[in-house]
């Protein structure tokens, strides 16, 4: 799993801007809001298979949809623009069954499906012009009395209005998006029960850490009205006592394996998963704990374990060979990357991992190869920064200098340095063949990046 650290920060209100020409991905917003964005192949694919019925049953393309996963311990997920589901490595580990996590996904589409993206920044201006007036007001008040008190009551009143009515809207959100949540899943034939269930897990953490909380200044509805309100919906449904298709639940417990390996401490992870529990999902969660203890012989051992119940097992392959790349065996590494992607070979950070093991073992004979692979990878996914990166440094070792310079400029973009961006997309311009696709492309950030950094200046 590709770690980036970064600070982390609790709560997020703000819409992600699309570019005209050029999307602009979270990488570089999320980072301004705090927010660690991390990125695992397997991870992601089971998101993936767990939204997709959803999706399609709220008739939403499953392609156009983003999910993200956030580092971050907090329970939390939020829909944005774009359309895009962030979900907290928190949220996932703090739920108990598939059921539970495919409720959350219901409930982030509901918002998405309901459009309260954009009604949700409606309503922010609208509180906020509300507070402003109410300041004015106040300040009118001040002057004309010549008495600062009650300005200051007059602006504080305005304020706490304004507030109550945002909180409101979003309240009423909430229960929408809860209720399409149950739609949704009763038209894909599975079962809303989960996120009841997860409701009510809610319900035991707010009564821990926050005791009596004003439900007028809550942005959610208190859980206790929300579990009221979905109970008979959800038991109406014919898929009530429906399972989940027992396909999910492996990919379930291998996903909060693998985060609590890589999260957790190694002492927590033992605890979790003992050396007496010889499941998969245990023998996977200890392979990652005793590989970042360091204890390379440890952590082989048991990655070759479950390759020996699991040969053709993409994940575990690309586990072994991180392990390998990190501790110096790049040779190696190289072929059981090349094992993975021939078992998942649309898996774009495979393919990505690959190339960089292939430049990274200074091997000539499989330069060529490596930007093939992290071209094909940044065609699936073109919205990485990192594999414009990799791909940019596998162009300079080959010494196609103008590749390079926009494949860098690609970068740039999408971590929003959109100086850089322009001067690194000019650059390439003047060499690279005119019409050419890399030339096209690059004019189109040359052009984007100028009309961001006019923008900036203006504001």
């Amino acid at each position: 799993m590709p770690r980036r650290i970064g600070n982390l920060t609790r709560r997020l209100l703000a819409t992600l801007m699309v570019a005209s020409v050029l999307v602009l991905v979270p990488e570089s917003w999320a980072a301004a809001q705090g927010l660690n964005l991390i990125r695992d192949a397997e991870i992601e694919h089971t998101l993936r298979m767990f939204a997709t019925p959803v999706f399609n049953a709220a008739n939403i393309a499953p392609e156009s949809v983003h999910i993200y996963l956030v580092n971050d311990p907090e329970v939390n997920s939020f829909a944005a623009a774009g359309p895009s589901i962030f979900i907290y490595t928190g949220l996932i580990l703090a739920t108990q069954t598939p059921g539970q996590l495919i409720g959350v996904i219901g409930h982030e589409t509901g918002h998405i499906a309901g459009g309260h993206i954009v009604m949700g920044g409606k309503a922010m201006k609208t509180a906020m012009a509300e507070s402003v007036a109410s300041m004015l007001l106040g300040i009118a008040a001040a002057a004309l009395g010549g008495a600062g008190g009650a300005g200051a009551a007059v602006m504080t009143g305005g304020q706490q209005i304004a507030e109550r009515q945002f909180l409101h809207f979003r309240r009423v959100e909430e229960s929408s998006a809860d209720a399409a949540a149950v739609t949704f899943l009763t038209r894909a034939h599975e079962s809303a029960r989960g996120l009841v269930q997860f409701l009510k897990i809610l319900n035991q953490r707010e009564t821990i850490m926050m005791g009596h909380v004003d439900p007028y200044v809550m942005t959610h509805p208190l859980t206790p009205e929300r579990i009221a309100a979905l109970r008979d919906r959800v038991e109406r449904s014919p898929y009530y006592n429906t399972p989940f298709p027992a396909a999910y639940q492996m990919p379930y417990e291998r996903m909060k394996a693998k985060l609590t390996g890589f999260l957790d401490s190694f002492d927590e992870t033992m605890r979790r998963y003992p050396p007496s529990d010889r499941s998969i999902p245990a023998l996977y969660a200890r392979a990652i704990a005793y590989y970042l203890e360091p204890d390379l012989p440890k952590a082989l051992a048991l990655i070759d374990e479950l390759l020996a119940k699991r040969p053709k097992d993409p994940y575990f392959l690309e586990l072994k060979g991180q392990m390998l790349l990190d501790n110096g065996h790049v040779p190696q590494s190289v072929r059981y990357y090349r094992e993975a992607v021939a078992a998942a070979p649309d898996e774009p950070l495979l393919r990505s991992e690959l190339g960089v093991a292939e430049v990274q073992s200074k091997n000539p004979a499989l330069l060529k190869s490596a930007i093939s692979n992290l071209e094909l990878a940044t065609q699936i996914d073109g919205n990485d920064p990192s594999m414009w990166y990799q791909l940019s440094v596998a162009y300079g070792r080959a010494n196609e200098i103008p590749l390079a310079q926009y494949a860098a400029a690609e970068r740039s973009y999408l971590i929003g340095d959109y100086a850089n961006a322009k001067f690194l997309a000019k650059a390439a311009l003047e060499k690279l063949p005119p019409n050419s696709p890399a030339a096209l492309r690059a004019g189109d950030i040359q052009t984007e990046a100028e009309r961001r950094l006019k923008k900036k200046q203006r504001d």
